[in-house]
């Protein structure tokens, strides 16, 4: 081990009059790692990041496809909260953020592209005709029985499809719920968690005998405030840089970050923590761990069996994104930001991003090409993942000539593939996320963040990296919150 990263006790009292800067070391450099070392520089802590890979960023990861740059990971950010635009404004981004230059998709749904319907909250409407042209007759005038139905119970969680198909029938949910969270979560409609995945369906169901009703009070509060600005914001050059420019704010304030090094333990120790990699020991006053809930589960046992034992049931989705690059003059395609598809028509790829229509720095800087990314892999259906990259890109390239008519050879194409991606959030996330906290707090100088706990876009990431480092301040305000109102992830259009 190397001895220099153990300080001595008289660098742990420090000099005399001068009071040590206590030691924050993060394990995991996603954006939730830098998101909290960030924050942690903030109090005048030391800090030292520690990932495992060669890279930071985790699926926020930037590249490009026939020299247009691209985002081969997340592509936008939610705009309705706070902290991812106000994070790439502290660190040198603010020039660079872009709204989509369209905000308008489709579905494909019963072998036709139809515009996504206006008026609905995660698929739900207001008003049944708002549906029009999506379901069918039949499933419309199921929508209108909601005001005639008796409550139906939510308790203390209840899966979203299930609910929802009690109060308004499972064409909504196979035609609109399915295909907008699978965008977020790849997950099942089914079992995901209301209270965790779509919370402002959770408490208008928890405070309104009617979902319509409970609908139109959300939307009535959304008007009320007179929400300006996109919902959704993306960076030019592409969301992956956000966590390359917040790594390098770190550094400049002086903290540090290894790569390559993955972590082999963390223990506690009379001064406090300890961090074990394959070379070092490093001494620390607190540490974060914003690393996936398996690799957390790992690092807990010997310290918190509790803690961890709840982590090792978090299950993961995976999936794989194809990118795309045509000749612009070889491609026609609708207008629009992409298309979702809904499970239960069959098809192979659950939505395409048009990404050179979506986001207008990409058609800028290529005017002579056009890129498309579509998505393949759900929850439970994860079998075309055992396909290769050619056989990927030729199923994308059938579901697209399906849907919109594309037949022209794209001039490059490549694959990435985000195995275990995707934490899932089924009924009862919620109190496990409890439990687990409880443990963990029994820990001082011990916290967890990361897309694992509150919610899995972007900002809730940065919200739960938030709440870990002032909880090892000694405020608990931020996990408070997290915990009452979780962090809604919602689709960016189709593809997010």
């Amino acid at each position: 081990m190397r001895a220099a990263d153990t300080p001595t006790g008289q660098e742990r009292a420090g000099h005399a009059g001068q009071e040590r800067a206590a030691h924050v070391v993060v394990v995991g450099g996603g954006i939730a790692g830098l998101a909290a070392a960030h924050r942690a520089l903030a109090t005048g802590s030391r800090v030292t990041v520690v990932e495992a890979s060669d890279r930071v960023g985790g699926k926020l990861l930037p590249g490009e496809i026939e020299g247009a740059r691209v985002d081969l990971g997340a592509e936008s950010m939610l705009a309705r909260r706070p902290e991812a635009v106000a994070l790439a404004r502290e660190v040198g981004l603010a020039d660079a953020l872009q709204a989509p230059a369209t905000a308008s998709a489709s579905l494909w749904t019963r072998d036709t592209l139809v515009p996504m319907p206006k008026g609905h909250v995660m698929g739900v409407p207001g008003d049944p005709s708002a549906l029009a042209g999506v379901l069918s007759d039949d499933g419309l005038r199921r929508v209108a029985r909601d005001a005639e139905l008796p409550p139906t119970e939510v308790d203390e969680d209840v899966a979203v499809g299930a609910y929802v198909a009690a109060r308004v029938g499972r064409e909504v949910v196979d035609r609109l719920v399915e295909p907008l969270l699978g965008g977020v979560y790849a997950g099942d409609a089914y079992r995901l968690s209301m209270r965790m995945a779509v919370p402002q369906l959770y408490e208008a169901a928890r405070t309104h005998s009617s979902l319509l009703d409970g609908v139109r009070e959300i939307q009535d509060r959304a008007a009320a405030r007179q929400q300006t600005g996109p919902v959704f914001m993306g960076i030019a050059g592409g969301v992956g840089r956000l966590p390359l420019a917040v790594a390098d704010a770190v550094r400049a304030r002086g903290g540090e970050i290894l790569l390559d090094t993955p972590v082999a333990a963390v223990r506690r120790t009379p001064d406090g923590w300890e961090v074990r990699t394959a070379d070092r020991l490093i001494a620390a006053d607190a540490v974060v761990l914003a690393v996936p809930a398996p690799h957390a589960a790992r690092l807990l046992d010997p310290v918190s069996p509790g803690a961890a034992a709840e982590l090792r049931t978090v299950e993961y989705a995976s999936m794989a994104l194809m990118t795309l690059a045509y000749r612009r003059a070889d491609v026609s395609l609708p207008e629009g930001s992409g298309f979702l598809v809904p499970p239960v028509d069959g098809h192979t790829i659950k939505a395409s991003t048009f990404a050179s229509q979506k986001w207008g720095w990409i058609a800028e800087e290529n005017p002579d090409l056009l890129v498309l990314r579509t998505s393949v892999g759900r929850y439970g259906e994860e079998k075309d993942l055992g396909r290769d990259d050619d056989e990927l890109i030729d199923v994308s390239r059938s579901d697209l000539r399906a849907a919109v008519g594309l037949r022209a050879r794209p001039v490059a194409a490549r694959v990435t593939r985000w195995h275990d991606g995707l934490p899932q959030y089924p009924v009862g996330h919620h109190a496990r996320v409890v439990r687990i906290r409880r443990h963990v707090d029994l820990l001082p100088g011990l916290a967890v963040c990361g897309a694992a706990y509150d919610g899995v876009g972007i900002p809730a990431c940065i919200a739960s990296a938030y709440a870990a480092v002032d909880r090892l301040g000694g405020d608990s305000s931020g996990v408070e919150e997290l915990t009452a109102h979780p962090v809604q992830s919602l689709h960016g259009g189709a593809g997010q």
